[in-house]
């Protein structure tokens, strides 16, 4: 049967071109035009016919709600980023730098999952099967009985999804997958917006839960249009410096969890193993307090975490460079002014280094608080008390505002020794926590200046 002739429609206008061109000869806009096929006349020849199941309006109500099930992975930090394991019928997208550990997570899981009864399947289009296996050997996975396709052509992928019927399948990677019906290079806009449309419903169709790695460009982000982020119902960043031995998977989208939320692994020889305590990556070993050292509590999903901040104030002379790393380089600028013109600490003649230990982003406002002792800790050349933390957001004004799910935050650093806290007062808890004790402000002055009474 001969193939279908491409075209060529503007993303812009909608106009066609039956080859491709650099400017829409209709709206005279620059590279906008995507390869597609033309739409058939007969319903039988459509190649989406398959994708279209039939259903009839109904109303919200008359719907039966059930409640997802979740199969544990095996690993209990990539099940806290799933929302509590793999979902049935359910579509993953993983992305990572080059040899951040994708690959690697995503085999160690499948074995679990196998060894647990589950039926698992590993199509591989980068490696060869000689390959998968020679890496499941350096891992452990001595005869393992998960199946893998090495393979790339979306149909055959597909036939084999429907011949097996496995549980899960990892698509490795969805840039490698290609289909017959476009004339494009794997990895193409079109080729990857349309092998990812077939294999999500080929899972909602089947139930087969299929997870997608995906390549990342040099900026971070996922390669590929950003319809992809769209289509799945989970999206996991794999985050770690390659000098540290520790990797974060965040949840940046998740229909079946909470969004935010982080498992931390550390890379060993026999493959990724999950941190049962993550704050203590977080926090530097000091044998006594050193200035410019201050332990904030942060929220990453629902898991709070302690996460030391650092600060370095020294003479910069007219042109003071202000740095921070794991946090927000404005909003440290912002700290700054407040911190002179409530609290009347100088900076302007500074320069200012401000880092969260362990390579942790921390995007939350809650920092404030903690970022703004450090830095006084460190210009006073004054360490903060044994056992001290703090949170909580600063505004303009100087006022301090409070921090979601503060209670929490409180709890978990008294469960890790900590004995006194810095904290907005509309954090401060009705019943005494044991072991802490808490200091309420509203200002940033008077923080300092209990922190100037507790030195």
């Amino acid at each position: 049967m001969a193939k279908d002739k491409t075209i060529f429609t503007c993303s812009e206008c909608g106009g066609s071109s039956p080859k491709w061109l650099g400017k829409c000869p209709h709206c005279n806009a620059w590279n906008t035009l995507v390869e597609g096929l033309p739409e058939s006349s007969s319903p039988v020849k459509n190649r989406f016919a398959s994708l279209a199941k039939a259903s009839e309006v109904t109303t919200l109500s008359s719907i039966e709600a059930t409640d997802m099930a979740y199969t544990p992975t095996g690993h209990d930090e990539l099940d806290r980023v799933l929302g509590g394991g793999i979902v049935e019928g359910g579509v993953v997208l993983i992305g990572g730098d080059p040899g951040i550990g994708k690959s690697t997570l995503l085999l160690q899981a499948l074995d679990s999952l196998q060894r647990a009864g589950q039926n698992t399947l590993y199509v591989t289009g980068e490696e060869s099967g000689a390959q998968v296996a020679l890496r499941a050997r350096r891992l452990g996975l001595d005869g393992s009985q998960v199946k893998v396709l090495a393979e790339i052509q979306l149909e055959k992928i597909l036939a084999t999804l429907g011949a097996s019927e496995p549980a899960i399948a990892v698509i490795d990677s969805i840039q490698t997958v290609y289909s017959d019906q476009l004339t494009s290079a794997p990895g193409s806009v079109a080729q990857v917006r349309e092998c990812a449309a077939h294999l999500t419903r080929a899972a909602k169709a089947s139930g087969v839960c299929i997870v997608l790695v995906g390549h990342v460009t040099k900026e971070g982000a996922l390669a590929g249009p950003r319809v992809l982020e769209h289509m799945v119902d989970t999206v996991l960043y794999f985050e770690g410096d390659t000098h540290s031995s520790f990797r974060l998977v965040r949840a940046i989208k998740n229909r079946f969890g909470a969004v935010n939320e982080i498992g931390v692994f550390a890379m060993t020889e026999k493959g990724l193993k999950g941190v049962s305590n993550p704050s203590a990556i977080f926090l530097s070993q000091h044998s006594e307090p050193v200035p410019g050292s201050c332990v904030m509590v942060t929220l990453e999903g629902t898991r709070p975490l302690l996460v030391e901040i650092q600060a370095l104030v020294d003479s910069g002379g007219p042109s003071p460079r202000r740095l921070s790393v794991g946090l927000d380089r404005d909003r440290l600028a912002m700290l700054l002014a407040v911190l002179h013109r409530h609290a009347g600490v100088a900076c302007m003649d500074q320069d200012v280094f401000v880092n969260a230990v362990g390579g942790v982003r921390i995007t939350e406002p809650a920092a404030d608080l903690a970022v703004m002792l450090a830095i006084t800790s460190s210009l006073r050349g004054r360490a903060l008390p044994k056992g001290f933390i703090a949170f909580g957001e600063v505004g303009l004004a100087g006022e301090v505002r409070p921090a979601p799910r503060g209670q929490e935050r409180l709890k978990e650093a008294a469960k890790l020794g900590f004995t006194v806290a810095v904290v907005p007062k509309a954090n401060a808890p009705k019943k005494s926590i044991e072991g802490l004790t808490i200091h309420a402000v509203e200002r940033v002055e008077e923080a300092l200046e209990v922190v100037r009474s507790l030195a």
